[in-house]
């Protein structure tokens, strides 16, 4: 399935390691919705949050 997001410029998590385990990648925003998909395996597609929900997360986290 390629829908166009193969030439987004994807943003792995600092928090990634190189031995695998919990990876997401965040692509920048692509109008309403922020796309968010798992590194190992890029080709499962694709997660779209909310611009206003992705905010609201990353704000938390920072806490």
């Amino acid at each position: 399935m390629n829908d166009g997001r193969d030439a987004l410029k994807w943003r792995k998590s600092s928090y990634s390691s190189s031995q695998g385990g919990e990876c997401v990648e965040v692509a920048g925003s692509s109008g309403r919705t922020i796309p968010v998909r798992d590194s190992k395996d890029a080709t499962r597609g694709t997660v779209d949050v909310a611009t206003a929900a992705w905010a609201s997360f990353t704000n938390a986290l920072k806490r």
